[in-house]
């Protein structure tokens, strides 16, 4: 095939064509330099580039990750800040791998099973190595300054923490290897369940700092209570006479004194006791002058003894006659005459109190034996307890309590005045009582309360304070202060007053910890600002 091509495409000014030249000349130049340098010396140490530029300072075994060299002296050459951690990659088995020459090592933090320990794989050239090639142990420097040793044991194809590795899981691991007659030095540094705040964060979230210390904490028992009636001050007051009712002064809820009027009634039994008096008491007159009488003139000798003893026998019958009729009246709490009628019954308050309940109304017709007022003196009232059957060896006569209303802000201090005998049958609990002063009337019959009652006072060798516990994942958990923010350390609890909670384990006295605000990192840790990461 020919082509045939247009003269006046390809043709050049004089300009076009110097430059044209410049540029060939150039291309030229750099090929022969291309070329001679693919013959030259190569370079003489790989790995001084420039992300290892600090390597030139140290030995040639002294880089970030490396060998230990001698007995790992060149640990002691680094400041306390400076560690040899290698920007760790990824293992076969999902763990941080760490390299140095030949050698590798792969460390996976595992909580398979609930037990969090440490796993390690050892490798030769890539290759996986028999976990008994190398002698491995491990330091742990937690935030605090708490070091930890940690040894390992053989299985199967890896290497195992003999013990497990307590939460936080914050904290510096120095990993020591002897390869033979070759020490290595890892360092693997974990930050799980790590909050950072600087201390203008901290004071901006209103986070209080606080130290575990010792303290004496009271053990008490919360039980549920309800406010009842004084029965000891309490009446249910009945006409003990029947009539019709003609007025009722009391009204409901009004504070009666001891003898006051609560109601009257129209009785016609009270007309007839009344009636018996009076008689009783003219009989008694009659009685009495004709003893006078026949006294005297058995004195003068002009009658018989015998009239005389006879007079008297009947004046001393009268005497128990008219008594008996008075006592009758005493019995009803009515008076011996009426205000201006026999069958007017006053009906009065047995002592101060209150009218707690009213069953009388204007023309009703009553029953002796009706309840128709409640009186209870409410300045004194009871707390009744309901007592499982667990808590009985703690509730006792004389033991001390604490009453607070589940409505409102209120509480107040008593004694145990009473404790059941019996269980109930259906229940299975006892019945307690705090006698409780009531000067205000603040505590009102059938009001919810709790009752904390002391059983034990101990001191403690470390507590915080309550509002400090927080519950993550179903664990009892601290906000631990470390310099650059705080850390969750999952603690055992024992004890507690309702202001202070010991602290069994997880925590030593002396540790500051976030004390009110720390909800907030309790937040902060649920968004995620520090993950959970092995």
């Amino acid at each position: 095939m020919k082509i045939n091509f247009n003269k006046n495409t390809f043709r050049l000014t004089r300009k076009q064509a110097i430059a044209t030249g410049v540029i060939l000349a150039a291309g030229i130049v750099a090929a022969a330099l291309l070329l001679g340098a693919g013959t030259g010396k190569p370079a003489d140490k790989p790995h001084e580039h420039a992300s290892h530029a600090e390597a030139k300072g140290h030995a040639d075994t002294e880089h970030h990750g490396g060998k230990a060299g001698d007995g790992h002296e060149h640990a002691k050459e680094h400041g306390d800040t400076e560690h040899h951690e290698t920007e760790a990659k990824t293992g076969p088995h999902g763990g941080r791998l760490f390299s140095e020459g030949d050698f590798s090592l792969e460390s996976l933090l595992s909580e398979e099973g609930g037990e969090a320990v440490f796993r390690v794989w050892l490798f030769q050239q890539g290759k996986p190595l028999a976990p008994s090639a190398a002698k491995v142990s491990m330091a742990l420097t937690r935030p605090g300054g708490e070091k930890e040793e940690i040894l390992f044991t053989a299985e199967k194809d890896y290497l195992k923490s003999r013990s497990q590795i307590a939460e936080p899981h914050v904290f510096e691991a120095s990993l020591s290897v002897l390869l033979g007659s070759t020490p290595f030095l890892f360092v693997d540094i974990r930050e799980e369940g790590k909050i950072e705040l600087t201390e203008e964060q901290i004071k901006a979230a209103a986070i209080d700092i606080q130290k575990a210390m010792p303290a004496k904490i009271k053990t008490a028992v919360q039980l549920p209570g309800e406010i009842r009636f004084n029965e000891d001050r309490t009446a249910h007051v009945v006409p003990r006479l029947a009539g019709v009712v003609e007025s009722v002064p009391a009204n409901l809820g009004q504070p009666v004194k001891r003898g006051q009027v609560l109601a009257v009634i129209a009785s016609t039994g009270l007309s007839e006791q009344r009636s018996e008096l009076l008689a009783a008491q003219r009989r008694l007159s009659l009685a009495k002058a004709t003893y006078e009488r026949e006294k005297k003139l058995w004195e003068e000798k002009i009658s018989a003894e015998q009239d005389y003893l006879q007079a008297q026998q009947a004046f001393r019958e009268a005497e128990i006659a008219l008594a008996n009729s008075q006592q009758k009246l005493v019995a009803l709490g009515a008076r011996a005459t009426g205000s201006g009628s026999l069958n007017r019954y006053e009906i009065r308050a047995p002592f101060d109190g209150m009218v707690v309940e009213k069953h009388i109304s204007l023309g009703e017709a009553v029953k002796e034996d009706a309840s128709i007022f409640t009186i209870s003196d409410l300045s004194s009232v009871w707390a009744e307890i309901v007592v499982p059957a667990k808590d009985l060896n703690v509730i006792r006569v004389g033991e001390k309590a604490v009453i607070k209303a589940t409505a409102f802000d209120s509480k107040a201090e008593g004694h145990i005045s009473y404790v059941g005998a019996l269980l109930g049958q259906d229940t299975r609990t006892a019945k307690a009582r705090v006698t409780l002063a009531n000067p205000k009337m603040a505590w009102r019959p059938g009001l919810f309360v709790n009752i904390e009652v002391v059983s034990d006072e101990a001191e403690v060798p470390v507590s915080v304070l309550t509002e400090a516990i927080q519950t993550i994942d179903g664990k009892s958990i601290i906000f631990i202060k470390v310099p650059d923010g705080f850390v969750a350390q999952p603690v055992t609890l024992g004890r507690s007053d309702g202001k202070l909670i010991e602290v069994v384990s997880g925590m030593k006295a002396g540790t500051p910890y976030a004390a009110s605000g720390s909800f907030v990192l309790k937040s902060e840790l649920g968004k995620g600002s520090a993950e959970h990461s092995h």
